[in-house]
């Protein structure tokens, strides 16, 4: 039998919101223990496009809803973090761009002037114009304007990996995870057989939530799947481009940004409305034609004769809300000592620690003396998300 450990808080899942809240917590002089059954950021986290926003798309109906104002400040703060004078050092996590860009093709002005009317927007947008352009768009035969967010897009495998170095000693890979009650009541965690103990526990494990729960009988807090076809592009000729490009509704027509790869071409991630319903219910091949047609249309100038493509299905995890809504903020639900969260988009992982770290001090949890942690068994870290999808 494994000696059994203790610890302040247990954390299961190695995304980017398990692991920032381990970091944040050992910052604050907490004893931590994150598991996690895969690779650490391998599940939603390192599929993300990495854009770090302040909500400046959800204002793009008119109305900043309640998402737009909590995610305001989260540029900010990651900025400030990866300078390494924020909540936690980041210095080091690469970033592919200081800015991401809305992008209006033609005569679609119409539809920007109630977004404009609003005032946290205008703080937050300026029009870019010739060599300021991104460098996909700076060609004679663009027309369109160019608006230039201050929200910045990172390279998610590189923030991952500052990620677990902060985590230290505390990262425990295994396979198999059960409860651990006293008298009917959750105290720890079985780990492959080794019990852990601890004054809390929390679930942040993606789309892996609603299995835990459900191994603890608990069929509350719901969570839901919001499907999507992400497609991949690879080409010699595409260069960096970060944007939402508008369509005529409330949503981005696609969001692209893009991606060094190991051969030094650029590798092109397209979402969006591209990939929400009716790419959900494309095979691979025609939702990769669909993705042809609209860069056909949009950047008509780029030869992708010679593109490799590929298509990518990731499901969203998150609280269930009527008519799978999008959640805005981070969601955080008690039930005695086990926290159960997702953070629903990469840039508010602050936002859930914040939840986690005002329950802790809401319930007088102190960091308390606990054993020195044996060698235990790292998981290893994800690889980019296009690994083994292009030939």
């Amino acid at each position: 039998m494994p000696e059994s450990l203790s610890t302040d808080v247990l954390i299961v899942g190695g995304g980017v919101a398990g692991l920032w809240l381990n970091a944040r917590l050992r910052r604050l002089g907490f004893a931590t223990l994150l598991v996690d059954k895969g690779t650490l950021g391998g599940g939603q986290s390192v599929k993300s496009q990495g854009i770090i926003h302040g909500g400046t798309k959800y204002a793009l109906s008119g109305a900043l809803t309640g998402a737009s104002e909590a995610i305001a400040d989260m540029p900010r703060r990651w900025r400030e973090a990866l300078e390494g004078k924020g909540e936690l050092d980041l210095s080091g996590v690469r970033l592919l761009s200081d800015a991401h860009y809305l992008w209006s093709p033609g005569t679609l002005a119409g539809n920007l002037t109630s977004f404009f009317a609003s005032k946290a927007v205008r703080s937050r947008v300026g029009q870019v114009k010739g060599d300021e352009l991104p460098p996909a768009l700076q060609h004679p035969r663009f027309k369109g304007k160019v608006y230039r967010l201050s929200e910045l897009v990172l390279d998610v495998p590189s923030l991952i990996a500052r990620l677990a170095e902060l985590a230290g000693d505390s990262l425990l890979a295994c396979e198999r995870i059960e409860p651990l009650l006293d008298d009917n009541e959750l105290v720890g965690l079985r780990v492959d057989g080794r019990e852990i103990r601890a004054q809390r526990i929390v679930f942040s494990a993606g789309g892996g939530t609603a299995e835990l729960l459900a191994s603890l009988g608990l069929q509350q807090p719901a969570m839901q799947r919001r499907p999507l076809h992400m497609v991949i592009v690879k080409a010699p000729t595409l260069k960096p481009l970060y944007a939402h490009c508008l369509g005529g509704g409330t949503k981005p027509r696609i969001t692209v940004t893009s991606h060094p790869t190991a051969d030094g071409e650029w590798l092109w991630y397209l979402g969006g409305d591209l990939a929400e319903a009716d790419g959900v219910a494309r095979d691979e091949a025609t939702q990769i034609a669909a993705a042809k047609k609209e860069l056909a249309e949009l950047v008509p100038w780029i030869d992708l004769y010679s593109a490799q493509w590929a298509t990518l299905r990731i499901d969203r995890a998150e609280p269930a809300q009527s008519a799978l809504a999008r959640p805005d903020n981070a969601f955080l639900a008690e039930q005695g000592r086990l926290l159960v969260g997702w953070p629903t988009k990469l840039a508010l992982s602050p936002d859930f620690s914040d939840r986690v770290e005002a329950a802790l001090a809401r319930d007088g949890i102190r960091p308390a003396n606990h054993p020195a942690l044996p060698q235990l068994p790292r998981p290893p870290l994800t690889g980019p998300f296009w690994e083994g999808l292009l030939p």
